[in-house]
C-alpha cells in the first residue's frame, strides 16, 4: 500500500487512512455471508478527497469501493482493494428548503438521523428500510432501495432530484433529473467522461427502447442495475439520476445527494389480519389492495413463534389480543392527514372482511401510536428473530429479496417452499406482500462444504423460479456478487449494453469491479456467488473447540444494529461515542474470529497474528461491558462474556497492570473499609493523586457517614434470622450497600410502612469487577459463595429484594431459584396493585432515567415504576436514555474520561438538566451525574 499512500500524500488527500492489518478485518464483512479483507480503508472529507482517491486507484489499477452503513446483504461494499468509508466525515445534513421540499445531504448520513432532523418540519425521506437506524442514504441510492410503503412512495431514486458524483478519472460532476436532447447531443459531441456516457446512451440504449420495455418487468420492484428503462426518454433526453441509482458504485461514486422530502402522514392505523395458513394470507392480498392501503406486510408462523419469546413482543401481545390459531399475519396500514379519512378506510376494509371473511381468522385494529410502532418494530426485527435460531445452521441472506407480480406470489411461494423443503432447509418468510417482494433466509452452516454446495444449487433454482413467474432474484437489496445472474434477467443483448455503459463510465474497471458488469473489451469476469470467499470458510480454520467458545461471535451476521445512530438507544455506547466500527460489537466479533483464526494457522511470533491480537485488545479496552449487545443484538452477540475469557487467557502470558491488581481486591477492600468511613475517606483523599498517577483511577466514590447496618437499626429493621418471622430479605449489594445507603434506607422504610415483614442481609460481593477484568477463577468463586448464601435464604422461605439493577441481574443469575429474587420496583408494583402500598401522595411530576442494563434486558422496570408512582398520585415521565458513560469503574479510568463524558453529554445531559426532578435507578448513573452535573435521587427516595 506504500504506492497508494504516496499518491494520496502527493495529491493532498486530507481524510483518514487505516492500513494496518490488525484493524482491516472490521471492513471485511457487511450484512452478507461473504468476507473480503481490504488492503486499505480511506475516510474522505469531501468530493475533492474522493477525486484524489479515484485518480490514485486508477493510476495504480486498484479496486475502489464505496461503503456507507455496511448493511448490504450481497457483498456490495466488499473488496480486497481499497474501501472509501463515507460515514465518518461525509454525513453532513444541509439546510432544509421548505418551499422546494428538498434537502442536501452527504452520502454517509444515516436514514433515521435524517428523518429525526426533518421531523420538526413534519417531513421525512419516504423510502423506508428496516435497517434505517444505521443504513446510509448513499448506500440506499447505490441499490435504489425501497421498503415498506413502496407501492405509494416508490424507490429511492424517485426522491432524488440531483447529485454530485465523482467518476473513476477523478472528475467531479453535478447531475440532475433532466438533460434535454440538445444538451445531451452537445455533450456527446465533446470530450471527456460525460461525452463517452452520452454517446453510449444515444448509440446503445435509445435504439433499443422496445427491447428494454419487453425485458424490464412492469412491476413496482423493477429491474435494478443500470436502469436502461428510465435513463433515456424517446425524445433523447437523459435522466442521469435514474441511471446511477442502483448501479452500486460501479459507474461513479456519489458525494452529495439532493433529496425530495415528503410530508409525513399524521395519522396511522394498522389492521392486523390473522390466517391459519401462510398461503391463504398471500392469496388475500389482491382483494385487500382494492382498499388502497399504504402498505401490506406479511409474517409467517416461524416469525410469530420466535416473536412471542422475544422482548419485541412486549405490550404488542396485549394489543393484538387472542390470535387464536393464526399462523400468519397481514399488517395492513392506512395513513393520512385526517383521522376521519383513515378511520373510514379502516372501517371499509373491516366491514368488507366481516361480510366476506374468506380465510381471515382474526381482525384487530390498532390505532394507538405506541401499538402501531410496536407492529413495525416486530416487522423490522424479523431478520434478527430468524438470526437467533438455535443450531449450527444460521439464517443466511442470498435469496432473500425475490420479487414477482403480487398475483403470482402464492404460486411462486409454493415453488420456493418445494425447493427449500427438498434440500431439508429451515426458513421463515416475511416481506412486502403488496408489491410481491418476499424475504426468505434459509438456514445453512457455511463452515460446511456440503452446505456451500446447497447454497449454489438453491440460488440457481430460485433464480429460475423467479424468472418463470415474471419476477426477479433481486427485488430490493441489489445485486452485489449476484451480478452473475444479470444475463438471465437482462438477456444477452441488453447485458451487452450494460457492459458498454460500464466502459463509458469506468473503462479501467476500477470502481467496484466484478459487480454488475465488466467493461466491454476488458479481460476479467464477474464475481460469483460461490467463488467469493465465505465468512464460513475463514471460520472453518478455527478449531472446533474454539468455535464453541466463539459461537456468539461467529453468529454475528453483520446486520449492524450495534451501529445505531440514536444516542437514546443503549447499544452500543463505545460506537456512539467514537463512530468507529472497530469499537462496536460487530467489529469486536470480527476481530475475535480473526484472532482465533490466525492463532490456529500462524506461529506465535507471526506479525499478522500479533497485530490481530493487539487490535482486539485495544477494541475490547473500550467495551463498557454494559451487556446491551447481550440483550439487544438481534443475534445476541455477547461481547462482555467473551471479553472476560479473552482477558483471562491473555493475562496467563502477559503481566497484569497495577490497576488490575487493585481492582482484583477492590470489592473485598471496600466491603471491609465501609465499617470505618472516616478513616476510609481520609485514605481516599490522601491517596487520590497517587492513585490517579500510578493506576489512572480518579473521582472514586466516598463512603457515607453511617453504614447500612446502622441505618437498618435506626429504622428498627432486624438482621435476617430464621426465627424472626420475616418474609422478605432486603439484599445489600457492594455498590448501594456500601456507598449509597440512603437508597436502601428509603426502600426499607417504604416496605416496612407497607406491611412487609422485612429483614436485611449485610452487603455481599457479586464479583462484577472481577468478571469485567477477566479474573475468571476469582469471579467464579465469588459467584459460588453468593449462590450458597442466596440458596440458604430461599430454603428459609424468603423472598429476596434487590434495589440495584446490575445487582438484581447478578443475583438472578447466581440464585438456583431466580424467581425468588424480586426487584424493588416489581415488589412495590405488586403492593400497589393490591392496594397495600403506603407512600406520600403529593401529586408531583418526576422524570425517570433508567439504567441501560435494565432497559435493554427486556425487563418491565420502567413500566413498574410508572404504575407505582401513579398509585401514589404522581406522574412519572419515562425518558429515553442510552448509557450514562460510567459503567462501573469505566468512567473512573483516566484514559476513558473523555469517552465517559461524551456519552453523558450525548444521552443524559439534557435529560438531567430538564424541567422537573429527574430520578435515576442505577448507582453508576447517579455517581456519573453527581460528578458531571448534580446528584440524582433514586425513585424510591421520592416516595418516602
Amino acid at each position: 500500500m506504500g504506492a497508494l499512500l504516496e499518491c494520496l500524500r502527493r495529491d493532498g488527500f486530507r481524510g483518514d487512512v487505516v492500513a494496518d492489518g490488525g484493524r482491516l478485518p472490521v471492513w471485511s464483512t457487511d450484512g452478507s455471508v461473504y468476507r473480503l479483507s481490504p488492503a486499505a480503508v480511506l475516510f474522505p472529507r469531501d468530493a475533492t478527497d474522493v477525486a484524489v482517491a479515484c485518480r490514485a486507484a486508477s493510476e495504480l489499477s486498484l479496486p475502489l469501493v464505496g461503503r456507507g452503513g455496511g448493511t448490504g446483504t450481497n457483498g456490495q461494499s466488499l473488496t480486497d482493494g481499497v474501501v472509501l468509508d463515507f460515514k465518518r466525515h461525509m454525513a453532513e445534513i444541509g439546510p432544509f428548503d421548505p418551499e422546494a421540499m428538498t434537502i442536501s445531504v452527504g452520502p454517509g448520513v444515516v436514514l433515521d438521523r435524517l428523518n429525526a432532523h426533518l421531523a420538526p418540519d413534519g417531513c421525512f425521506f419516504a423510502p423506508t428500510v428496516s435497517t434505517a437506524s444505521r443504513a446510509a442514504v448513499g448506500g440506499m441510492f447505490g441499490t435504489d432501495a425501497s421498503g415498506k410503503g413502496s407501492r405509494r412512495y416508490g424507490r429511492t431514486s424517485d426522491h432524488v432530484v440531483g447529485a454530485e458524483i465523482v467518476t473513476a478519472d477523478g472528475e467531479i460532476h453535478q447531475i440532475g433529473r433532466h438533460l434535454s436532447a440538445s444538451d445531451v447531443q452537445a455533450l456527446a459531441d465533446g470530450n471527456g467522461r460525460m461525452a463517452s456516457v452520452m454517446r453510449a446512451l444515444l448509440r446503445d440504449v435509445l435504439p433499443r427502447r422496445e427491447e428494454i420495455t419487453r425485458v424490464f418487468p412492469d412491476m413496482n420492484r423493477g429491474l435494478t442495475g443500470y436502469n436502461l428503462k428510465e435513463a433515456i426518454a424517446p425524445d433523447g433526453s437523459v435522466d442521469l439520476v435514474k441511471l446511477l441509482a442502483g448501479s452500486e458504485g460501479t459507474l461513479a461514486l456519489t458525494t452529495r445527494l439532493v433529496l425530495k422530502v415528503t410530508r409525513r402522514p399524521q395519522i396511522s392505523s394498522v389492521v392486523v389480519l390473522g390466517y391459519e395458513h401462510f398461503r391463504d394470507a398471500l392469496g388475500d392480498v389482491g382483494r385487500i389492495l382494492e382498499a388502497d392501503p399504504l402498505a401490506i406486510e406479511i409474517v409467517d408462523d416461524k416469525i410469530l413463534r420466535l416473536a412471542r419469546n422475544d422482548p419485541v413482543w412486549g405490550g404488542l401481545g396485549e394489543s393484538l389480543g387472542d390470535l387464536g390459531s393464526a399462523a400468519s399475519l397481514l399488517f395492513v396500514e392506512f395513513a393520512g392527514e385526517e383521522r376521519g379519512e383513515v378511520a373510514a378506510a379502516v372501517a371499509a376494509l373491516t366491514s368488507m372482511l366481516k361480510v366476506d371473511p374468506g380465510a381471515v381468522s382474526s381482525i384487530n385494529v390498532l390505532d394507538e401510536p405506541s401499538s402501531v410502532a410496536s407492529v413495525w418494530d416486530l416487522r423490522r426485527q424479523s431478520v434478527g428473530l430468524l438470526g437467533a435460531l438455535e443450531g449450527r445452521r444460521r439464517a443466511s441472506p442470498f435469496v432473500e429479496d425475490c420479487a414477482v407480480p403480487p398475483a403470482n406470489l402464492p404460486a411462486f411461494v409454493d415453488g420456493f417452499r418445494e425447493i427449500l423443503d427438498r434440500h431439508g432447509l429451515d426458513y421463515g418468510m416475511f416481506g412486502h406482500a403488496d408489491v410481491g417482494c418476499l424475504h426468505v433466509r434459509p438456514t445453512l452452516d457455511l463452515i460446511e462444504p456440503a452446505d456451500r454446495l446447497i447454497f449454489r444449487t438453491v440460488s440457481d433454482e430460485v433464480a429460475a423460479l423467479a424468472k418463470r413467474h415474471g419476477g426477479l432474484l433481486w427485488g430490493e437489496h441489489g445485486h452485489g456478487v449476484r451480478g452473475e445472474y444479470g444475463p438471465l434477467f437482462f438477456g444477452d443483448e441488453l447485458y451487452g449494453v450494460l457492459r458498454r455503459i460500464k466502459s463509458a463510465f469506468d473503462p479501467g474497471n476500477v470502481l467496484n469491479p466484478g459487480k454488475l458488469a465488466v467493461p466491454d473489451g476488458v479481460q476479467g469476469a464477474l464475481m460469483t456467488i460461490d467463488g467469493t470467499p465465505f465468512r464460513g470458510e475463514a471460520d472453518a480454520d478455527i478449531p472446533a473447540a474454539e468455535r464453541e467458545f466463539l459461537a456468539k461471535a461467529i453468529s454475528c451476521n453483520g446486520n449492524g444494529a450495534c451501529h445505531d445512530w440514536d444516542s437514546s438507544n443503549a447499544m452500543c455506547p463505545s460506537f456512539k461515542a467514537t463512530g468507529d466500527p472497530v469499537q462496536s460489537p460487530k467489529g469486536r466479533a470480527t476481530l475475535l474470529r480473526e484472532c482465533a483464526r490466525l492463532s490456529a494457522i500462524r506461529p506465535l511470533d507471526d506479525d499478522d497474528r500479533a497485530a490481530a491480537e493487539e487490535a482486539l485488545l485495544v477494541s475490547l479496552e473500550t467495551c463498557l461491558s454494559c451487556r446491551a449487545c447481550t440483550n439487544r443484538c438481534p443475534v445476541r452477540v455477547d461481547i462482555p462474556t467473551m471479553k472476560s475469557t479473552v482477558l483471562e487467557r491473555v493475562h496467563q502470558r502477559r503481566p497484569r497492570s497495577l490497576r488490575d491488581r487493585i481492582i482484583r481486591r477492590s470489592e473485598r477492600v471496600t466491603l471491609f473499609a465501609r465499617r470505618f468511613p472516616r478513616l476510609a475517606n481520609l485514605a481516599l483523599a490522601m491517596g487520590a493523586k497517587p492513585l490517579e498517577r500510578i493506576a489512572a483511577l480518579s473521582d472514586l466514590p466516598r463512603f457515607p457517614g453511617q453504614t447500612f447496618e446502622h441505618r437498618m437499626r435506626l429504622l428498627g429493621i432486624p438482621r435476617f434470622d430464621r426465627q424472626q418471622g420475616a418474609t422478605h430479605v432486603l439484599l445489600a449489594d457492594s455498590f448501594v450497600g456500601v456507598f449509597d445507603v440512603d437508597v436502601l434506607a428509603a426502600a426499607a422504610e417504604l416496605l416496612h410502612r407497607s406491611g412487609i415483614a422485612l429483614a436485611w442481609h449485610p452487603p455481599m460481593a457479586n464479583g462484577k469487577a472481577l468478571d469485567v477484568r477477566g479474573f475468571g477463577a476469582e469471579h467464579r468463586a465469588v459467584r459460588a459463595a453468593m449462590r450458597k448464601r442466596l440458596d440458604d435464604l430461599v430454603d428459609a422461605g424468603m423472598c429476596l429484594v434487590s434495589v440495584e439493577p446490575v445487582a438484581t441481574t447478578a443475583l438472578r443469575e447466581a440464585c438456583s431459584a431466580p424467581g425468588s429474587v424480586w426487584s424493588l420496583e416489581d415488589l412495590l408494583r405488586n403492593l400497589a396493585d393490591r392496594g397495600n402500598l403506603v407512600a406520600g401522595r403529593e401529586g408531583r411530576t418526576f422524570r425517570l432515567l433508567s439504567h441501560c442494563t435494565e432497559s435493554t434486558a427486556g425487563r418491565t422496570s420502567a413500566e413498574s415504576w410508572s404504575r407505582v408512582f401513579a398509585a401514589c398520585g404522581h406522574r412519572l415521565v419515562v425518558e429515553r436514555t442510552g448509557c450514562c458513560g460510567m459503567a462501573g469503574l469505566f468512567g473512573h479510568e483516566s484514559e476513558h474520561g473523555a469517552m465517559s463524558r461524551r456519552l453523558f453529554d450525548l444521552s443524559w445531559r439534557d435529560k438531567v438538566d430538564g424541567e422537573g426532578e429527574a430520578l435515576a435507578t442505577g448507582f453508576s448513573c447517579r455517581e456519573q451525574s453527581a460528578r458531571l452535573a448534580y446528584r440524582l435521587r433514586h425513585p424510591v427516595e421520592a416516595l418516602v
